[in-house]
């Protein structure tokens, strides 16, 4: 069975939450993570995004940097964030960190999920 895996640009943790809600209040266009600008509001999940997870046959996973570097060592070098399709052991590249940062909106994420799965 194949799994999207989404990195997000951050790291785990109360004070990293902290420091990164603070960046997105304070400094929003230096954020470094469009993929948490997207799917989550200043405090919660964004609405569109969570019902998208919820109805979706998709697997998906969830990580920050160091939980995902944790559980695949060999692919620390990759540039966050990042959508990975697990098959089995093997990882690949769903979407770039490039492309992630080109979206502009939840509605544009979930319109490339929905066409590259049906084409994976």
């Amino acid at each position: 069975m194949s799994s999207l895996l989404f990195i997000y640009n951050a790291k785990s943790g109360f004070a990293n939450t902290i420091i990164d809600i603070s960046n997105k209040l304070l400094n929003p266009e230096t954020y470094s993570c469009n993929l948490c600008a997207i799917t989550y509001n200043t405090f919660t999940e964004n609405k569109t995004w969570k019902s998208f997870r919820a109805q979706s046959e998709i697997d998906m996973k969830f990580y920050h940097i160091d939980e995902f570097v944790r559980r695949y060592p060999n692919y620390s070098n990759l540039e966050f964030p990042i959508i990975l399709l697990k098959k089995e052991n093997d990882l690949q590249e769903f979407m770039s960190s490039k492309k992630i940062n080109a979206l502009k909106n939840v509605e544009d994420l979930i319109s490339v999920i929905e066409n590259k799965s049906k084409a994976a």
